[in-house]
Formats: C-alpha cells, sequence, structure tokens
C-alpha cells in the first residue's frame, strides 16, 4: 500500500469533520441536559420553530432528523408526554400528521437558547471571520444536499427549501 494516502486531503477533511462534530456535539449536549433536554429533543424543537407554523407533518420531521419514522414516533412520544410538542391531524391527508411545538416547549427552547447560541459563538462561528464562515456554510450546504437531500423536507425556508434538494423523493 502506498504509504501517502493516509495524507490524502480528503481523509484529513473527513477527519476534521468527525473531530468538529464530536467536540461541538460533547458540549453541546452538556448544555441541553441542563435544561432537560437531549440532543434529538433539542434538533426536533428547533427544526418545528424553524418551520412554518411551527409544525412539520412527522415524515418530514424524520426526513430532518435523519431518524427512521419509528424513531421520530418514540421521540415524539416522549415529547408529547412531557407536555412539549403535540400531534395534531393533517386536514389534507387522514394517513399524515404533525407535530407541533407547544408553548411549553418554546418556554424550553427558549430558556436554553442563550447557552446554545453563546456556545456555537465560543467554539465555532466565533473561530472564523464572515468570508470564511460564508464560504463554510456554502460548502456545508452542498455536501448536506448531496448526502442527504431531504434535510429540508417540509422547510418553507427558501434558502434552504426543498427545491435546493437534489432528489425530489424524500
Amino acid at each position: 500500500m502506498n504509504p501517502n494516502v493516509f495524507d490524502d486531503s480528503r481523509i484529513t477533511a473527513v477527519g476534521l469533520l468527525f473531530e468538529v462534530h464530536a467536540g461541538l456535539s460533547a458540549r453541546f449536549a452538556a448544555q441541553m441536559e441542563e435544561h432537560g433536554l437531549s440532543p434529538v429533543e433539542f434538533e426536533v424543537l428547533t427544526r418545528l420553530t424553524r418551520s412554518p407554523d411551527n409544525q412539520l407533518r412527522m415524515t418530514d420531521l424524520a426526513a430532518q432528523t435523519s431518524l427512521s419514522t419509528s424513531g421520530v414516533t418514540r421521540v415524539v412520544d416522549r415529547m408529547e408526554r412531557d407536555g412539549l410538542i403535540v400531534r395534531r391531524a393533517c386536514a389534507s391527508d387522514r394517513r399524515s400528521s404533525f407535530a407541533v411545538v407547544t408553548p411549553a416547549g418554546l418556554r424550553r427552547l427558549d430558556e436554553c437558547l442563550p447557552g446554545h447560541l453563546q456556545l456555537i459563538e465560543d467554539w465555532f462561528t466565533g473561530q472564523l471571520d464572515p468570508t470564511a464562515l460564508n464560504a463554510l456554510l456554502d460548502g456545508l450546504r452542498r455536501v448536506r444536499d448531496a448526502v442527504h437531500p431531504c434535510a429540508t423536507a417540509g422547510s418553507g425556508d427558501p434558502a434552504t427549501g426543498p427545491e435546493h434538494a437534489k432528489s425530489t423523493a424524500c
């Protein structure tokens, strides 16, 4: 085997991505736990509050969180039991339902967000000048859309909505 293959910049890029993710995830998880949220519960609340009417179809929520539909069901069950979200039937499709953030869910997220945003600033965005941050965001969106085209399913955000995904089979 060619010993130089381990110096390949592609391996370095992915390795750095994994290291950054692990470091940020550990910091975020500890901070979220202080507010009684798991990382996946925080992600669900964030995805829902950033969506039109603070809601997403369960299938879209599964696509955005990379959880299976049964995984989302279990998380939503737990969060519904805790009063953070509710399910609402879809008027146009009886087979679908929406997960919707409750006022209690919004309050919990509101309590958690200041510390979370400070961690993001301290350990991620604050490490980059605006030009570097914009380039990183552009690159991350391109890679995300390629490897996870359903990540914005149901999103109403024109900058990151489904029209930017490479596949419509979400």
